[in-house]
C-alpha cells in the first residue's frame, strides 16, 4: 500500500476537520480557547493520529494502539459537534452532514482495527 493520503479513512477524516476548520472561524469569539479550539484540535488528531499509526505499522500492537487512540479522537469531535449543535452555533444540517461524515470515518477506523494485518 501507498502513502497514508490514499487511505479512504485518510482523505474523509482530513475532509472532515477541515470542513470544521472553516465553519468554526464564525463561532463565536468567546468559544476561541475552548469550543473551537478543541473540536479543531480533536478533529485534526484523528488523522494525525491516523498517519503515525500507518507510518509504524511494522508493529501491530502500535498500529492497533494508534487506531484507537483515532478512534477516541473521533468519539470527542463527535461530543463536540453535538455541544455546537446544542448551542446553535450549526445548523442541524451542517450538524447531520459533519457528524455522518464522522461515522464514515468512524466506520473506516473500525475496519482497519478490525483487519489490522491488510494494512501491515
Amino acid at each position: 500500500m501507498g502513502k497514508v493520503q490514499q487511505l479512504y479513512a485518510y482523505q474523509k477524516g482530513f475532509k472532515l476537520s477541515m470542513m470544521i476548520f472553516r465553519r468554526t472561524k464564525k463561532f463565536p469569539a468567546e468559544e476561541k480557547y475552548s469550543m473551537t479550539d478543541q473540536i479543531r484540535r480533536s478533529s485534526r488528531s484523528v488523522v494525525v493520529n491516523l498517519a503515525e499509526a500507518y507510518r509504524r505499522r511494522r508493529t501491530q500492537k502500535y498500529f492497533e494502539a494508534k487506531l484507537n487512540d483515532c478512534e477516541t479522537e473521533l468519539c470527542e469531535t463527535q461530543v463536540w459537534l453535538e455541544f455546537a449543535f446544542a448551542c446553535e452555533y450549526i445548523a442541524q444540517n451542517e450538524y447531520e452532514e459533519y457528524f455522518t461524515l464522522s461515522e464514515e470515518v468512524g466506520g473506516l477506523l473500525h475496519y482497519m482495527a478490525a483487519n489490522p494485518k491488510k494494512f501491515l
